[in-house]
């Protein structure tokens, strides 16, 4: 038991839902931002408007979402999207608030996708991935 809450053969199954439900919600933010789909207030204008960083950042979400999803390469992808991250949350959101407080500077996703990856980099895929199925 994990301290009496949760039984620990339950350890890999959460990791695996964790780098799932993860990988999606990073891949909607691309999906948002490439085929409008979901559409959010944010992103209402920018379908038409975007700029080549936002394509970039669009290309990173989307590649990078699919491949946490299914656990491909996750090791590196979770590297590369981590530190995508920490210069999301110090470049923009650090430098247009002017703060280093996540809550004032809207940067809480950015900061917690850069831990939740860097987390993913240091323990891997775990089950029900292909990094397992390739014995990586």
């Amino acid at each position: 038991m994990l301290n009496g809450i949760l039984p620990a053969t339950w350890t890999p199954t959460i990791h695996a839902i964790v780098r799932i439900v993860t990988g999606l919600m990073f891949l909607e933010h691309g999906t948002s931002k490439i085929i409008a789909f979901p559409i959010t207030d944010a992103m209402a204008g920018m379908y038409a408007q975007m700029g080549t960083m936002t394509q970039v950042t669009a290309a990173f979400e989307v590649i990078g979402g699919l491949l946490i999803i299914f656990g491909a390469f996750t090791r590196l992808t979770s590297f590369i999207l981590a530190g995508f991250m920490a210069i999301a949350f110090w470049g923009v959101h650090v430098g247009m608030a002017k703060s280093i407080f996540p809550i004032i500077n809207g940067g809480e996703a950015a900061a917690l996708y850069c831990m939740i990856f860097l987390s993913l980099a240091a323990v891997g895929a775990g089950p029900y991935s292909v990094d397992a199925a390739r014995n990586q």
